[in-house]
C-alpha cells in the first residue's frame, strides 16, 4: 500500500506526525508537502498533488490531505475524476464512506483534530476494505459521468 500526503502551513505538523506514524509501521509514504511552515502557501497546490497521484495510480494508493478546516483539501480533491475525498472526524463515518463509497483520499481538519484523534481516523481509513457490491460501484460509475446541463 501507498499512501499520498499533502497539507498546508495549517496541517503541516498533524500531517509530519502522522507520515512518522505511519512509517514505524512500514507503510510506504510520499509526501507531497508542504515540507516547511509557510504562513503564505495554499493547500490547493499539495492537494493537487496527491489528487493528480491518486487518480493515475493503482487501487492500492490511498491519500490524506490535511488543512485547518479539512473543508478547502476536500473540495480541491474531488475536482479529480477517480478521487472521492471525504472529510473525517469520526471512525464509523469512514469506514461507512470507505466500505460504501469507495474514498480513496481522507481529508482532515488540523485545527479539530489533535494527533491521537488522527492516528485512529488514519488507521480506519487504511484499514477498512471497499465493499464491490453493484449498487456500490453504480454509484460510483454515476459520479463519474460528466454533468448535464
Amino acid at each position: 500500500m501507498n499512501i499520498f500526503f499533502g497539507a498546508d502551513h495549517r496541517g503541516l505538523e498533524l500531517k509530519n506526525k502522522l507520515v512518522e506514524y505511519l512509517q514505524e509501521k512500514n507503510i510506504r509514504i510520499q509526501d507531497f508537502g508542504n515540507y516547511q511552515y509557510d504562513p503564505n502557501d495554499d493547500y490547493p497546490d499539495f492537494t493537487q498533488k496527491v489528487a493528480k497521484a491518486i487518480s493515475q495510480t493503482a487501487d492500492d494508493a490511498l491519500g490524506i490531505v490535511i488543512c485547518g478546516s479539512g473543508v478547502g483539501v476536500s473540495i480541491a480533491a474531488n475536482r479529480f475524476k477517480k478521487v472521492y475525498c471525504a472529510l473525517g472526524f469520526d471512525e464509523n463515518q469512514i469506514k461507512h464512506a470507505r466500505e460504501n463509497d469507495h474514498i480513496n483520499m481522507l481529508a482532515l481538519a488540523a485545527d479539530f483534530v489533535n494527533f491521537e484523534k488522527a492516528k485512529i481516523l488514519v488507521d480506519t481509513f487504511i484499514s477498512s476494505p471497499v465493499d464491490n457490491q453493484e449498487k456500490y460501484l453504480r454509484r460510483l460509475k454515476k459520479l463519474d459521468q460528466p454533468l448535464s446541463t
